[in-house]
């Protein structure tokens, strides 16, 4: 059986661990190619505005999010986790081609949404295998180390982007074609580099996940961190508005995805340290932490769109997202039974996803009306908001280390 201790890497982390990693990775350098250009290839190329381009990624992003509760659920059903992943990574691969041959901003919407529900699908399976993959006291680790894998791969995207539009001539759709490749990877390595660990017969199958006695299971800590994710959401809208703010510096078009790649390369660098110190030290303290850093953030990229304050921006950005992403998915495991797993993250992700939604097209309306800083300001007044959340709820405890 590969999820037994007979697979554990030299530092301790299961081989499967990093191979989810390596997937996560292959098919992030996928999507990046794609998504660091997307914004300008619709305002530029297909004469959309920022709302429509903000509509476009909420959409995508929250079908992808409210995707994860049914997949999630379903696995907690079936009992597996592996089957639903790989058909997830699959759809997303396949989408890719869509990309390239979009004649509108009509077609790309599509094309982003059917890649965003094989992101959805995929997401919650995911992620309760890599929580079953993974010893209980290196779960902060192990979501740290795919988290700043899959980021590695946000940030090899776009500068394969770049370094492409470079060499052809701002060639969008050629560039669309060859992010294809490590998406069909990224599936050949997940169906044939992992076998599902076999669990406990109690913990293989529940009968009706969605049933009220079954989500009464999740509990109270469970809920308030929904609730505080759901409100960091709204705080942090789609990224595809770095992109737009970065080309108002006046850089060149074929550069402006740089700024995603230095998002990202911040991103993963600081999400294993910040990972393994989840497992060390209060985790709503270092939630708080990050909101603290969005919020900064936030001011910098409202304040200027000269091209250091912007980059100063993005990277603080990056901070926050290596911060919290692995923290959340954690706080996820640790507040909820292992048989209900894949549903407790579908759940989290449906309320995250909705929020995403909202605020996109909220921060899109902003732009297109009272200009970029707004956007960024109601980022930072919403972030304020998930903390004074945070605040309150730390007076009924800390909402993590409840389950192991």
């Amino acid at each position: 059986m590969m999820g037994d201790r007979s697979s554990v890497a030299p530092q301790g982390m299961p081989r499967e661990v990093w191979i989810l990693g390596w997937v996560s990775l292959l098919m992030d350098v996928s999507s990046e190619m794609i998504h660091s250009l997307l914004p300008l290839f619709l305002v530029g190329t297909l004469g959309a505005g920022a709302f429509a381009v903000g509509l476009i990624e909420g959409l995508a992003e929250s079908t992808a999010l409210i995707a994860r509760v049914f997949s999630g659920t379903l696995s907690d059903w079936l009992g597996r986790r592996k089957g639903l992943a790989v058909f997830g990574y699959a759809l997303g691969a396949l989408t890719k081609p869509l990309f390239a041959i979009a004649p509108g901003a009509g077609f790309v919407m599509l094309a982003r949404w059917l890649d965003r529900i094989g992101k959805g699908i995929r997401g919650a399976p995911r992620d309760a295998l890599l929580a079953e993959l993974a010893p209980a006291q290196l779960r902060g680790a192990a979501f740290g180390l795919r988290q700043s894998l899959d980021t590695a791969g946000a940030f090899i995207g776009p500068l394969l982007g770049v370094g492409l539009m470079l060499l052809w001539d701002d060639d969008f759709r050629a560039v669309f074609w060859v992010a294809t490749l490590p998406g069909l990877l990224a599936v050949v390595l997940l169906g044939t580099g992992i076998r599902e660990p076999v669990r406990p017969e109690h913990t293989q199958r529940v009968r009706q996940p969605i049933r009220r006695d079954s989500l009464r299971r999740l509990g109270t800590d469970y809920r308030r961190v929904v609730g505080i994710g759901t409100i960091l959401t709204f705080a942090r809208f789609s990224e595809a508005f770095l992109v737009l703010r970065a080309q108002q510096a006046g850089i060149p078009i074929a550069l402006v995805p740089l700024v995603m790649v230095a998002m990202n390369l911040v991103y993963a660098a600081s999400a294993y340290p910040f990972g393994r110190l989840s497992d060390r030290i209060s985790q709503r303290r270092l939630l708080a932490i990050g909101l603290v850093v969005l919020i900064a953030a936030d001011l910098l990229l409202a304040s200027s769109a000269h091209w250091p304050t912007i980059l100063a921006g993005v990277a603080l950005w990056g901070v926050h997202m290596g911060t919290t992403q692995g923290l959340l998915a954690k706080m996820v495991v640790d507040t909820t039974p292992a048989d209900l797993r894949g549903t407790a993250f579908g759940v989290f992700s449906l309320a995250s996803g909705i929020a995403m939604l909202a605020a996109s097209a909220l921060g899109g309306l902003l732009w297109d009306r009272l200009g970029a800083p707004s956007t960024f300001l109601a980022g930072a007044i919403f972030c304020l908001i998930a903390l004074a959340a945070l605040v309150w709820t730390s007076r009924r405890g800390d909402p993590g280390r409840r389950r192991q």
